[in-house]
C-alpha cells in the first residue's frame, strides 16, 4: 500500500475514534491516585438554546407579556413550569433532572455567557470554545490548553464525542474521538488486517506522525475493550434510544473504567428555534434530560469527583417573534452538575426583563462571563494554578466572585 493512500485512509478514519488531533502525543504512564482525581465534562448545546424557557422566571410579569404564546405556564397549571425556588422554575420536559436539584447537585447560572455581542452562531461558538471572545486568530481551544496543564496520562485522558474534533479540543495535545450514537464500536478501515499491518510498518518509528498513529491506535484499543464489554450486557435493551442517551452512557463508562478519562466533550444540536419553539422543546428537552440523568447514574460514585457544565453560544430574544419562536440574543443560562456543586440554587445578578434592563433593549444581559464560572471550576475543582489559568484563558481577569462549589 502506498504512503499517499495510507494518509488518505488516516484522514477518513480520523473522524471516528482512531486518531488523536495534533502532532504532539505522549507515552502512557501510571500515575498514583488517578482513580481519585477530578473530572470535567463539557456539554455544548449548539444552536443557542433559549435559556429563558429552560430556567423560567415565572414570577416575572414581563416574561409572560413578552411571550404570549411560548411562555411556560405558571407552576401547577397544565404543562406548567416546575417551581425551583419560588421565582425560577424548570421546564416540565426536564423532569428527569429534578431529583438532582432536590439533592442539591444541580445549579444554574442565569445571565451568563460571552461578553462578545455577536449574533453569529459560528463566531460565538468559536469564541466560547477558544476562550478568547472577540479574537478570531486563536488557533486552539481552552480544553486543549487545560489538558496541557494536567498531569500526562493515557491517550484516552480526553475524549471527544463526535466525528470531527471541535474547536474547544483542537491544539497540540492528543485527543481521542468517539463516534456519536450506538455505533461507536463499528469496524473502520484500520481494523482490516492488511490495512493494520501496512500502517504498523509505515508508522513504527519515533517521528511525530508515527507517535500520533501509535497513540491513536492505543486509544482505540482501550475504548473498544471497555465499550464492547458494556454492549454484551446491554443488547437486551436494544431499541429506539436517542443518541445523546447512548453517548452519555458510554462517556460515563469510559470515565469510571480503566480508560481513566479525565476530560470529556459532548455536543447536542437543534436549538436554533426561530420557528415553533414549543414543539421543538417538547420533543428535544426530554432526551436532553434523560441523557444527563443517564450520565449521572453511569458515573456512580465518581459523580462526587465530577463537574458537568452545559453551555450554549448565546441566548434568545426576550420577546417571541411572529413565528412562535425566538431570534438570536445574548445572555443565557449555564447548567452545573456534580457532587461538589452547591446545587439547589440559581446564581444570577437578575435585574428583571424590563426593556431598560435588557442588552440593546431586546436581550438578556450577560452579567456573568462564562470564563468566570469555568475558571472557578478549574481552580477549585481541578486545582489549576493562577499561572496556568492565565495560559488557559489568556489576558483575562476574573470579574465575578462565584462560590458554587463545596
Amino acid at each position: 500500500m502506498k504512503r499517499r493512500h495510507l494518509l488518505q485512509t488516516i484522514a477518513l478514519a480520523s473522524g471516528s475514534m482512531l486518531f488523536p488531533v495534533g502532532c504532539k502525543s505522549w507515552v502512557a504512564k501510571e500515575v498514583e491516585g488517578l482513580n481519585n482525581r477530578k473530572r470535567l465534562i463539557t456539554i455544548f448545546l449548539r444552536g443557542a438554546i433559549d435559556g429563558l424557557n429552560v430556567v423560567v422566571p415565572h414570577q416575572e410579569s414581563d416574561y409572560y407579556e413578552a411571550r404570549p404564546t411560548i411562555a411556560i405556564p405558571y407552576p401547577k397549571e397544565k404543562e406548567g413550569v416546575i417551581d425551583l425556588n419560588g421565582f425560577f422554575g424548570l421546564h416540565p420536559a426536564l423532569k428527569d433532572i429534578l431529583p438532582l436539584w432536590q439533592e442539591k447537585s444541580l445549579a444554574f447560572i442565569h445571565n451568563s455567557g460571552s461578553p462578545n455581542g455577536t449574533r453569529s452562531h459560528f463566531d460565538a461558538q468559536d469564541y466560547m470554545e477558544s476562550g478568547t471572545p472577540g479574537i478570531k486568530s486563536t488557533p486552539d481551544g481552552w480544553m486543549n490548553r487545560l489538558l496541557a496543564r494536567l498531569p500526562e496520562d493515557r491517550p484516552t485522558q480526553a475524549i471527544n464525542v463526535g466525528n470531527t474534533t471541535p474547536k474547544i479540543l483542537q491544539g497540540k495535545i492528543a485527543v481521542a474521538n468517539l463516534s456519536p450514537g450506538a455505533n461507536s464500536t463499528r469496524p473502520i478501515s484500520i481494523d482490516r488486517p492488511q490495512v493494520s499491518s501496512a500502517f504498523d510498518l509505515m508508522y513504527g518509528g519515533q517521528d511525530s506522525l508515527s507517535k500520533a498513529y501509535q497513540e491513536g491506535l492505543k486509544a482505540r484499543g482501550i475504548i473498544l475493550e471497555e465499550l464492547n464489554q458494556e454492549m454484551m450486557s446491554a443488547n437486551r435493551n436494544a431499541g429506539g434510544v436517542d443518541k445523546f442517551v447512548d453517548d452519555a452512557k458510554e462517556v460515563a463508562q469510559l470515565i469510571v473504567s480503566d480508560a481513566r478519562t479525565q476530560l470529556a466533550f459532548m455536543e447536542v444540536g437543534g436549538w436554533d428555534t426561530h420557528i415553533s419553539q414549543k414543539p421543538v422543546f417538547n420533543r428535544s428537552l426530554p432526551n436532553l434530560g434523560k441523557g444527563l440523568a443517564t450520565l449521572v447514574k453511569g458515573l456512580g460514585s465518581v459523580y462526587s469527583d465530577t463537574v458537568i457544565v452545559v453551555i450554549s453560544e448565546f441566548g434568545r430574544t426576550v420577546k417571541e417573534n411572529g413565528n412562535a419562536g425566538t431570534d438570536h440574543g445574548h445572555g443565557n443560562v449555564m447548567w452545573l452538575l456534580g457532587g461538589g456543586v452547591r446545587g439547589g440554587q440559581v446564581y444570577s445578578q437578575w435585574e428583571g426583563l424590563a426593556e431598560s434592563e435588557l442588552y440593546e433593549g431586546r436581550d438578556l444581559p450577560v452579567t456573568v462571563d462564562f470564563r468566570d464560572a469555568i475558571s472557578h471550576i478549574l481552580q477549585d475543582h481541578l486545582s489549576v494554578s493562577n499561572q496556568d489559568l492565565g495560559y488557559i484563558f489568556p489576558k483575562y481577569q476574573l470579574a465575578s466572585n462565584l462560590n458554587f462549589l463545596r
